[in-house]
């Protein structure tokens, strides 16, 4: 075979099997309209007198994706049809080389049996012989259907590439009056469609490849003849543009190369120029009127401000996607303003370490953090300084005329440089940033210093935060991951510091600091019931002034419970050189003398072992016979230094399988590995920068005190029995089973020689007292009379 030839052979092979055209379909809407066609086809219920026959294409054309998808699109269809023998039915008809009944209308009479048949159909394969289906259609009729004394609606779901002819059996089905929807998959045939679906075509020519807008289109149209209606009144059936996408791979030339033609009557081969081309995809578009329902959205008012995106939930739900500033807000507004009585000023580092883009960060934060916080009504007060060497306070705390001449001060605040000294700036700020605003007595509203810095401080910072909290300033951090430390020992505590990543991160922060910059103490817990124990590390590792403070901040806790002998119950216990029960749970009834007892209880120096102490603790002082109450909750606080805890593991861990909760306070500039293992599940550990900074800490330690207290208890923990009786819940009380040589109610009494062991009842409520029984005296719970 001359070479020419082969040539173009081969070219006739390779382009032979190119799809010539990938049509799509999509309505030309925005994003928001889209969403409420989606919104809107789960708002149309059908439920007038129907019979809808499904005749889904399943042959290779298709293939089995697209099959799955036409089941998909047929699924959400019968999710607005209201199934019922005398109101909807549904069949379904499979069709390939040949149709086969899937399943006739009158075989089912709920939504739920419908779409579970639907769901396990088998794709068949086969030939494309929609003719052959419609055939059979027109000869057998719907199948289990009413006939003509119903409307009739047949839904042909197929790619449209049919192998034999489909206009006249289908025109014959419309003549008979069945309304015929074309919904397309994969690539389809617009022509065929377009051949076999009813008039108006644009309103019964569909594609399932987008599911919720094919569904609104066809309940859209059914709406139209009173099949279907809306949920709402409001909902209205709209035209909107839409189009047709047709990417058609077109040949186009390129230029021409040399090549060699032969002459077949003289052989020769002649030379000359002959044209070459290459293949190219293109969109042709066909513009068209989509038929949609949409409803008015709840977005319609536009209620999220500003710049926040609403984002509907069905036709009268939304939710707004707020800016970082004002994330977590009610419609993106800016909620607070600041409601509290406060005066802060913010203190922005302006270092070479902190460079000028850290501190172009820090002004943006403040200053969206006063378009987010401070309005005309607010009775916060702002004021902003920078510092590096020296601090220079650029807007004195509430000396403005209004948010955007604050605005305005801060954008003129320029980039110093320098060296970062952070310990000067807080002194400095504590005695003159709030200059004419630091008003006196009751009259004097909240002050707080905002630090933002991103470079940790070249001078020491300990002295002036703690002169500076001294002088009753709360200090708050903002800051990166590398001054995370520096901050907290600043603040005096982790939850007074931000640390972010980036920008956004940032931002994301400005409605946590509002929520701190308002946060006032909590009372204890004053209406629950709790036993409640502070173990004291009384050691030489701790010191005897130490000590004295750890004594003043458990008093200024006590304060803040109801100490009597139905509600709260305080103990105290110190170890070192030994372990002391300084009083147990029941030795003093009322808050006053508590507080005298804490004050008298002794310094013991020494080594101290927590450990010990805490097994004195489970076996000595938290147990039913020394004042802990059933019923009860019941928490142990342990302050430390943290030496001595290495063999406190295993006893902490006995406390809490017995129903006591453990929180370990560590004192000191580094956590001790010790100390961490006695967190437990529920991370109760506070670390503490030093003995000085335990009052910053109380707000904490109050939260999860009474968050303990809240939990549900169990009677039977602590075990009220003695002599290692048994504790059995039952029907919300207990009993004690009692070993042998022992009876009584708590198995406290000697059973007489040749008596036969026997379990005794005892019916205990957690709000009920106990009754004293002959060789052991049990104290009363909350709701006796008192002892």
């Amino acid at each position: 075979m001359p070479s020419f030839l082969l040539l173009e052979v081969l070219f006739i092979f390779l382009f032979s099997g190119v799809h010539l055209s990938h049509p799509l379909q999509e309505v030309h809407v925005s994003r928001e309209t889209i969403g409420k066609i989606s919104a809107a086809s789960k708002m149309i219920q059908c439920s007038a007198a129907v019979d809808v026959l499904f005749l889904i294409d399943g042959s290779h054309s298709v293939g089995k994706g697209s099959f799955e998808r036409s089941k998909h699109f047929a699924i959400m269809v019968c999710d607005a049809l209201d199934i019922n023998p005398e109101r909807v039915r549904v069949g379904a008809l499979q069709f390939s080389s040949a149709p086969r009944l899937e399943f006739p209308l009158d075989w089912f009479s709920s939504q739920q049996e419908v779409k579970a048949k639907i769901k396990r159909m088998v794709f068949k394969g086969g030939r494309t012989e929609t003719g052959l289906a419609l055939k059979y259609l027109l000869r057998r009729g719907f199948p289990g259907g009413r006939n003509a004394s119903v409307p009739q609606i047949l839904v042909v779901v197929t790619d449209g590439r049919s192998q034999g002819p489909v206009a006249l059996p289908a025109k014959q089905l419309k003549e008979r009056g069945v309304t015929v929807f074309a919904v397309g998959v994969r690539f389809p045939r617009w022509e065929e469609l377009h051949t076999l679906a009813s008039e108006p075509r644009e309103q019964h020519v569909l594609m399932a490849e987008q599911v919720d807008d094919a569904t609104n289109g066809l309940l859209s149209t059914l709406s139209k003849s009173a099949v279907c209606t809306a949920a709402s009144p409001d909902c209205k059936v709209q035209p909107h543009p839409c189009e047709r996408k047709t990417l058609e791979t077109v040949r186009e030339l390129v230029g021409t190369a040399p090549c060699w033609r032969g002459s077949r009557g003289t052989g020769a081969v002649l030379a000359a120029l002959c044209p070459f081309s290459s293949w190219k995809r293109v969109f042709l578009t066909h513009p068209a009127t989509c038929y949609r329902t949409t409803c008015p959205g709840a977005c319609d008012s536009q209620p999220c401000q500003n710049g926040g995106t609403c984002v509907p939930e069905g036709l009268d739900r939304y939710h707004c996607l707020c800016p970082p500033a004002f994330g977590g807000e009610a419609n993106c507004a800016p909620k607070l303003s600041l409601e509290c009585r406060i005066d802060v000023l913010f203190l922005l580092a302006s270092s070479a370490g902190t460079t000028p883009e850290g501190f172009l960060r820090a002004k943006a934060f403040v200053k969206r953090f006063v378009q987010a916080s401070l309005s005309e009504d607010t009775r916060a007060r702002v004021g902003v300084a920078r510092y590096s060497g020296e601090l220079v306070v650029a807007v004195p705390v509430g000396e403005y005329q209004d948010v955007p001449a604050l605005l305005g001060s801060l954008d003129g605040l320029a980039f110093s440089g320098g060296a970062t000294l952070t310990g000067s700036a807080l002194r400095q700020a504590a005695e003159h940033g709030f200059g004419s605003a630091a008003r006196t007595g009751a009259d004097r509203p909240r002050r707080v210093v905002v630090l933002l810095t991103e470079s940790p401080s070249q001078d020491e910072v300990a002295g002036p935060a703690r002169h500076a909290r001294a002088r009753e300033l709360l200090l708050l951090g903002v800051g990166t991951e590398a001054v995370r430390a520096e901050l907290e020992e600043i603040t005096g505590s982790p939850k007074h510091v931000l640390v972010y990543t980036g920008p956004q991160d940032l931002y994301h922060g400005i409605p946590e600091l509002r929520r701190k910059l308002c946060s006032r103490p909590r009372p204890g817990c004053q209406a629950q019931s709790l036993d409640l124990l502070f173990m004291l590390d009384a050691s030489a590792s701790v010191g005897p002034e130490n000590f004295a403070q750890m004594q003043s901040f458990v008093r200024s806790l006590m304060l803040q419970f109801d100490v009597n002998p139905d509600v709260t119950q305080v103990g105290l216990v110190v170890y070192g050189s030994r372990v002391q029960t300084a009083f147990g749970l029941d030795t003093h009834l009322a808050r006053a003398a508590v507080l005298r007892a804490t004050s008298q209880a002794p310094y013991l120096g020494g080594v101290g072992s927590a450990g010990t102490a805490l097994l004195h603790v489970y076996d000595k002082v938290m147990t039913v016979q020394r004042g802990a109450r059933p019923g009860v909750p019941k928490a142990v606080v342990l302050l430390t230094g943290g030496m001595g805890a290495e063999d406190a593991a295993v006893p902490v861990q006995k406390l809490r399988n017995n129903g006591v909760s453990v929180l370990a306070v560590g004192v000191g500039p580094v956590l001790r590995e010790a100390l961490r293992r006695l967190a437990g599940p529920r991370d109760s550990l506070i670390h503490v920068a030093s003995y000085a900074d335990l009052q910053y800490h109380q707000d904490a330690l109050l939260e999860w005190i009474c968050m303990e207290a809240k939990r549900p208890v169990s009677l039977c923990k602590p075990s009220p029995c003695l002599h290692e009786g048994t504790c059995v819940l039952q029907n919300g009380s207990y009993r004690c089973e009692c070993r042998d040589g022992w009876q009584g109610p708590h198995c406290g009494n000697r059973s007489l020689r040749g008596d036969a062991p026997k379990a005794h009842g005892s019916r205990r409520e957690p709000a009920g007292g106990q009754q004293p029984y002959p060789s052991q005296q049990l104290p009363s719970r909350p709701g006796s009379p008192g002892r």
